[in-house]
């Protein structure tokens, strides 16, 4: 059964229940029965199935980076963990880890509406139930549930799922022959080590975008801050690290503060949004803030001072 604009028509349950427009003749639009709405478009005011016309905003690039960051740090650091004092390969598999993903990340775009373009059109993200479509399915009788989940944050929602699987095709195809030419250090057993690592984590990472994703978007940017503060004290401390001077020892050391200090910097960018660069800038003052406040107070608590001066009856 047809509707068009001129009709008198009830209002569509539930949140994201819609009409989808058949055909537009002048200015009426004709409209089909309430339901779903087909794969990149979501229900206006009216409750109508609009396509959607817009472009991921600047919060939700960033969303996107920080999952296309995820595989590429845990690809780092299982290799790191992996590769032993000793092996000589680590670097050049970090460059093909960042290789892959980075491929991986251009395909996805490319493979997105407009296929052949790096510009995403997208839907706006207005709300957390956004992102959980399938939870707000009406059932007007208690009994029959009308089915009107899609994708109302498209292509947030999915994208994410075509980068890991981009990603996983890269990586079984690039690393093992690497692995097997340049990893002379290590075992047979330990060589592809890193690899295995990845089967597990791919599936992890995407049962959390399917599960967590509207968290994940809302939260993300906290999870940055908290997780970079605490893995920079963690490895500090295992290193050993009390002085600017021990900082200097290893190049490696500086490597890591960088990339924490990187990490920082994007999970301030993520909260302020940078809608007022006056105001939002100087908030990246902050980011060698929680370095040098260890460094400052690392002597203080050194656990063999503590025990000594606790025995002198301090």
């Amino acid at each position: 059964m047809f509707r068009s604009a001129v009709d008198i028509q009830p209002a569509c349950l539930g949140l994201y229940c819609g009409r989808t427009v058949l055909s537009v003749n002048g200015s009426v639009e004709t409209y089909g029965d309430c339901g779903v709405c087909p794969r990149g478009q979501r229900t206006d005011d009216n409750k109508i199935c609009r396509e959607c016309m817009g472009s991921p905003d600047r919060y939700d690039w960033l969303y996107l980076g920080f999952m296309a960051m995820l595989p590429l740090v845990l690809h780092w650091f299982f290799i790191e963990w992996y590769s032993g004092k000793k092996s000589s390969s680590a670097l050049l598999q970090h460059v093909t880890a960042l290789f892959e993903c980075s491929v991986a990340a251009v395909v996805t775009l490319l493979v997105s509406d407009p296929v052949g373009s790096l510009h995403i059109r997208s839907c706006k993200v207005k709300k957390l139930s956004d992102w959980y479509t399938m939870l707000y399915n009406p059932s007007p009788d208690y009994i029959t549930t009308v089915h009107c989940t899609h994708e109302a944050v498209y292509p947030l929602y999915t994208i994410v799922f075509i980068y890991y699987a981009f990603c996983l095709v890269l990586m079984m195809l690039l690393r093992p022959l690497l692995v097997k030419k340049i990893a002379c250090g290590l075992g047979k057993s330990d060589r592809f080590k890193s690899i295995y690592a990845a089967l597990y984590f791919f599936p992890i990472l995407t049962v959390l975008q399917a599960v967590g994703g509207g968290l994940l978007y809302y939260a993300f940017p906290y999870i940055i801050l908290v997780l970079s503060l605490v893995t920079l004290a963690v490895y500090m401390s295992a290193s050993e690290v009390e002085s600017f001077k021990d900082l200097l020892v290893r190049k490696k050391r500086l490597v890591v503060l960088v990339s924490h200090w990187l990490l920082h910097a994007y999970g301030i960018i993520s909260i302020s949004k940078l809608d007022k660069l006056e105001q939002d800038l100087p908030l990246l003052a902050l980011v060698p803030a929680p370095a040098l406040f260890y460094l400052l107070t690392a002597k203080y608590t050194e656990p063999s001072r503590i025990l000594s001066e606790g025995g002198n009856g301090h």
